[in-house]
């Protein structure tokens, strides 16, 4: 509601104006809406996952780890949001909620008892500053290649805003095999996790098809291992995982193939 009221004023200031105030607009929302709903960040543990191609299935994966464990969860990504068993769609078409929205779902969250929150988080939502006022204990990284150049400039300024995340985290998790571990290397952490597909237990057997996967699986499987989560019971959870919804989804086999992919990006 105040986002939409805030976007109705924005309308009236003229645009060169309103893009030199920009920046603190955003920052000023998001305080706001944090302050408004008491800063529930802070009464839980919050996982942020960045990358280009994998976030959804890492968080879907994260929260399955973390439901099994036991310590009750939150997640919300493209796909849905979802508080312990209760879930629902994101149709708000974009993957980071707006402000007020999300920190209201991180409000729900500690209400319903939750110790973890794993968000998705989008470049775009960490250019419009929606990702303070949020206490990231961990940072994942998936992977990074081109992507959001045209909203960016650049692919170096679009590298730089997943950065972002990673400043404000006490653990980063990140992908020893991606081109650009270097330049997140030199981020300052707590503690570091790298982690690669060959690293994962020989005895994982995963449904879910295609290499990436695996990548995907490697980065939910180290960072609740790094969340103290048992290795059987993070074992036990991704063996189960029958699909995500939408990614390299089988809707048949017989008498022809049919697959449903949110493959949108250039890689």
């Amino acid at each position: 509601m105040m986002d939409k009221l805030l976007n109705t004023i924005k309308k009236f200031i003229p645009k060169p104006v309103f893009s030199f105030f920009q920046p603190y607009y955003h920052w000023l929302l998001s305080f706001s809406a944090a302050m408004l709903y008491g800063f529930p960040s802070k009464k839980l543990k919050v996982i942020g996952v960045t990358g280009t191609n994998g976030k959804s299935t890492v968080v879907a994966m994260l929260h399955a780890i973390l439901d099994e464990a036991g310590g009750g969860v939150a997640s919300v990504s493209s796909l849905r949001f979802k508080i312990k068993n209760r879930e629902w769609k994101n149709t708000l078409k974009m993957t980071m909620p707006g402000r007020f929205k999300l920190q209201k779902f991180l409000r729900d969250a500690v209400s319903a008892g939750c110790k973890y929150a794993v968000i998705e988080t989008t470049s775009e939502g960490i250019r419009q500053f929606r990702h303070k006022g949020i206490n990231f204990f961990m940072a994942v990284l998936t992977n990074v290649t081109p992507e959001h150049i045209e909203s960016h400039g650049s692919f170096e300024n679009y590298r730089a805003a997943k950065a972002k995340l990673f400043y404000g985290a006490k653990v980063h998790v990140l992908n020893k095999d991606d081109s650009n571990l270097e330049f997140f290397c030199k981020i300052p952490a707590q503690k570091k996790v790298l982690y690669s597909k060959k690293n994962l237990p020989a005895d994982l057997h995963i449904k879910l098809e295609g290499d990436f996967n695996l990548e995907n699986a490697a980065a939910a499987y180290f960072a609740a291992k790094e969340l103290g989560v048992p290795e059987d019971t993070i074992k036990s959870s991704l063996e189960k995982i029958e699909f995500i919804p939408g990614r390299l989804e089988f809707i048949q086999r017989q008498p022809f193939l049919v697959i449903v992919d949110y493959a949108h990006t250039p890689d």
